[in-house]
């Protein structure tokens, strides 16, 4: 479960959010709440004095940071005559703003389709005056909202049909890279702890990585060559948020399929954060909610304290992250510190598995000679007195097994 925040520092994360979308704060304040009011979720007197503080002449848009049913929002409307959303919709505001790439927007629009879904009713209350009949129901206003409902979900299904191609495409690609035995190694972590700007210190790519929350969306793979001359692919998903909006949790999924099938899951966290431990918890409950379990999370998960650069010194703090998130590494992107040593411990974690042997190759034999440099590790070469070579050289058995398929009279020891 993740841990609670404060209120002052949930108040700062829900500015960070709606500068993210570009808009003005100009008033940001925390409400004591005995009990949420069924009606308002507020209290009647602090809405009152919500509508009195209203400018008439340029209305504001007043969010609140939580979950609000369509008749909370409505009649929160109501009270203050001006637009009123919740955490959900401004994070679907974000996404809709950043999401690039065609699949990206179609996912957008689903998880905002679905969360509309439940709050039709709102777009006509203007036509309850307009019932007929002789029932105290049914009218134009009903049968607008019918309309409107399967005109919404016909869209949905269309939608849907478009992103199972997306997914399909997808799945052969990562059909092609495990054929090539090609490793996935995938950034995550909470969003704005520098996973991009790792990403763009890693592979040399040009992601927008920028201090703002969600700054990019859509997923971007690169490959990149380990120490060993190992290639693996590299890539950076959307960041994770606490009370992540369930609808963009299913709609993700086609995108965070790539997390779910990753062979290594580099946790970046911000190491200057004060709140690293509650961010942690937020993004392990994301990862159980796609079906990886604390178990999977601990065998897969090579935690990275990203933003050390931030910590200046404080050895105190430092101590107390390396034994929060044991084995991590501790990396600064803006400046490249740590990074060589990063590529190491993932080059270590993938290469746990890899058997050690030694192949005998005689002079015609170069192609399974550049095939080994190619595929394994070479630890060392030993040329004979008649010209033949001893490798030995560290791969995973199931290249051993093609080695030997392709060059059975070439013996290992």
């Amino acid at each position: 479960m993740p841990l609670p925040r404060g209120a002052e520092a949930m108040l700062e994360e829900a500015v960070q959010l709606v500068a993210a979308i570009g808009l003005e704060v100009v008033l940001a304040e925390t409400v004591s709440l005995h009990k949420p009011r069924a009606g308002t979720f507020l209290g009647s007197g602090y809405v009152d004095g919500l509508a009195a503080r209203v400018d008439e002449d340029n209305p504001p848009v007043i969010i609140v940071n939580t979950g609000l049913s369509p008749v909370q929002q409505r009649n929160l409307e109501t009270a203050t005559k001006c637009k009123v959303i919740d955490r959900t919709a401004l994070i679907l505001e974000i996404f809709g703003a950043r999401a690039q790439t065609h699949a990206g927007r179609l996912q957008v629009e689903l998880a905002a389709l679905t969360f509309q879904r439940s709050r039709l009713v709102r777009s006509w209350t203007h036509l309850e005056r307009q019932r007929g009949g002789g029932g105290f129901l049914g009218g134009p206003g009903e049968r607008q909202i019918e309309l409107d409902r399967r005109m919404l979900m016909d869209r949905v299904v269309r939608i849907r049909k478009e992103l199972k191609e997306v997914e399909r495409t997808r799945h052969l690609q990562r059909g092609n890279r495990s054929r090539g035995e090609v490793p996935t190694v995938a950034l995550i972590g909470y969003t704005n702890a520098g996973k991009s700007t790792l990403f763009n210190r890693m592979t040399g790519a040009d992601v927008l990585s920028k201090d703002m929350l969600f700054a990019t969306l859509d997923p971007t793979m690169r490959a990149i060559t380990l120490p060993s001359g190992r290639q693996v692919v590299l890539a950076d998903t959307v960041g994770f948020i606490s009370q992540l909006p369930t609808e963009l949790v299913e709609a993700f999924k086609s995108t965070l399929e790539e997390v779910v099938q990753a062979d290594l899951l580099l946790h970046v966290h911000d190491a200057a954060s004060p709140l690293v431990a509650e961010e942690a918890g937020d993004v392990r409950e994301v990862l159980a909610d796609l079906g990886i379990d604390d178990e999977a999370q601990a065998e897969r998960i090579l935690p990275v304290m990203n933003k050390a650069d931030l910590l200046a010194g404080d050895s105190t703090r430092a101590e107390m992250l390396g034994n929060m998130f044991e084995d991590g590494c501790f990396t600064s992107a803006l400046t490249g510190a740590g990074v060589e040593a990063l590529l190491q411990a993932i080059d270590s974690r993938l290469g746990a598995g890899r058997r050690l042997s030694s192949v005998t190759i005689g002079p015609t034999d170069g192609a399974a000679r550049a095939w080994l440099f190619d595929r394994g590790e070479v630890r060392v070469t030993e040329m004979g007195d008649s010209g033949s070579e001893t490798i030995n050289v560290a791969m995973d058995e199931a290249d051993w097994s093609r080695f030997r398929a392709r060059w059975p009279g070439l013996a290992t020891a």
